[in-house]
């Protein structure tokens, strides 16, 4: 049986190398000028732009909110299938391949790249938010009452359980089956080979590739430029240090600086490291939290939590005859927008790393591992902030009064606060650092036409961007041309929600395609 995906693929072959660079003629110049424009205009505008992208989010999800739940539930069932159906042992790479990176590794890096920041951001403030109806309770539960105590929970849960995972999962395992076993370039273009043939390697590749850097390139600055005003919320609210803009300058410098280092070290000695330093402090800190804040406790805390996510996850999945619309519309369906935006970015590093494994070990630990974490570390974090807000203890009795230091208030309440504090704000800047880095490694990728080892001076290329975008907004208009870049990375959740749904098209039959050639050997 031929392989119908032997391809005389070009594309990387119009690249220019000079100056020490190898990039990928028409996706790096496009997306660069869509980056500089963009950035000018939302600087000398940034009111208008905030307005006119805010507009577009609005509408996207307030037309089209059915088609995020749906492909939502999708991506999770498809997933799930996956995972036992018999193409689920085929091997990323071959039958002979070999993992690169141990399981500790692996898994510290996935979870590092795909959502540990925001844990340490909404952990404590999100089921409080849902608890007292700060923006809408879920499925219109009273607030401030038992029932909406619980529920919080189990909504929080489903924000960050199994359905983000699985749109990233369904972009990793594409980019990683098509790049390892069909021996296609590494960018998001590949996955599209078998409904597009050769067109991949023509300009729809170059506008699939092109979205898929505007959409992680704003998204990563996004991230860094409030992660920069969250850490100076921190360090002001600590040690009394002005929460100015010049302080948030620092702290992009130090993130951009440190993932520079990161990224001209490459995965090994970089975003490997970072990482596992990364997992071992996240650890530390749970621990802490576990046994000082709920003890025991714990164990029926995640069962409760558990039982909350499963008992409610059919009717927060459902889109129809909601009565909840401003938690409907403002939690559930802009998570699952800014989840697709961010999917090139985390699935195509997932992808990077996952040479190696199977197809079935791929998706138990992309999907199930992450949810089991977040799970602990929701209950931990999140059951202590809730029950501290139930109980009317300390500053977070009051609801949320700032999001940004809502993790600081829950820690004001146990042992060595300060210390603790330090160690949260440390952690949400290496978490920083490592989104920042393999973001870098990424975007280098994609603009090197799928190249895994592009030359350095374009990986610091693209790192000093993302800081440079991130403290040119933050100078020029604040939280409104961030929020602008927030809402424009939204935007484009709604067309890569199509292109996700046709991405599962793909690999399906690229999936079975490798499995019946199996077959065929083995007779």
């Amino acid at each position: 049986m031929r392989d119908r995906y032997d391809t005389d693929y070009r594309v990387g072959q119009d690249n220019i190398r000079t100056w020490g660079v190898d990039i990928h003629n028409p996706v790096f110049v496009i997306s660069s000028l869509f980056v500089i424009v963009f950035v000018i205009a939302t600087i000398m505008f940034p009111a208008s732009a905030k307005t006119a992208f805010d507009g577009s989010k609005a509408w996207s999800i307030g037309n089209f909110d059915w088609l995020f739940l749906v492909s939502g539930n999708i991506f999770v069932l498809f997933c799930l299938t996956l995972i036992v159906l018999p193409v689920g042992s085929i091997r990323l790479g071959g039958i002979d391949a070999t993992p690169e990176f141990s399981m500790p590794s692996w898994l510290a890096m996935l979870f590092a790249a795909g959502m540990g920041i925001g844990l340490m951001f909404w952990s404590v403030a999100e089921p409080i938010a849902y608890y007292t109806g700060w923006y809408g309770t879920p499925l219109d539960v009273m607030k401030n009452t038992p029932e909406a105590a619980e529920l919080a929970m189990g909504a929080t849960m489903f924000h960050w359980g199994l359905h983000p995972w699985a749109i990233y999962a369904v972009v990793g395992l594409s980019l990683a089956f098509f790049a390892y076993n069909k021996n296609l370039p590494l960018t998001i273009r590949s996955a599209f080979f078998p409904l597009i043939k050769d067109r991949a390697w023509g300009w729809a590749g170059h506008i699939i590739d092109i979205v898929a850097v505007m959409a992680t390139i704003f998204g990563l600055a996004t991230s860094l430029g409030f992660g920069a005003q969250q850490a100076a919320g921190g360090l002001n609210y600590l040690f009394g240090i002005p929460n100015t803009i010049n302080t948030q300058f620092a702290i992009i410098i130090g993130v951009t600086t440190v993932a520079l280092v990161s990224v001209v070290r490459g995965l090994d000695g970089g975003v490997k490291v970072l990482s596992n330093l990364n997992m071992l402090m996240a650890l530390g800190l749970l621990l802490f939290v576990v046994i000082v804040g709920q003890g025991l406790a714990i164990f029926s805390g995640v069962v409760d939590t558990a039982a909350a996510y499963a008992g409610n996850l059919l009717s927060l999945s459902n889109w129809i005859g909601r009565d909840d619309e401003t938690f409907y519309h403002g939690w559930t369906v802009f998570y699952w927008a800014w989840w697709i935006s961010w999917s090139p970015f985390v699935g195509m590093f997932i992808a990077r790393v996952s040479k190696g494994r199977t197809v079935r070990e791929f998706l138990i630990a992309v999907l199930l591992i992450p949810t089991t974490v977040t799970l602990l570390w929701m209950t931990a974090f999140g059951g202590s902030g809730l029950d501290q807000a139930v109980d009317q203890v300390g500053q977070l009795a009051n609801g949320i009064t700032d999001v940004a230091l809502s993790l600081f208030y829950m820690l004001e309440n146990l042992p060595f606060t300060t210390i603790t504090s330090f160690m949260g704000i440390l952690l949400v800047l290496v978490f920083f650092i490592t989104s920042s880095d393999s973001g870098s490694l990424v975007i280098d990728s994609i603009t090197a036409g799928g190249k895994l080892d592009a030359p350095v001076p374009q990986r610091v290329f693209w790192a000093t961007m993302e800081g440079l975008i991130a403290g040119a907004l933050l100078f020029g208009g604040g939280t409104d041309a961030l929020g602008a870049l927030q809402a424009a990375a939204i935007t484009v959740g709604l067309p890569f929600t199509l292109v996700l749904i046709a991405m599962c098209v793909a690999l399906y039959m690229g999936l079975k395609h490798e499995h019946h050639l199996a077959m065929d050997r083995r007779d």
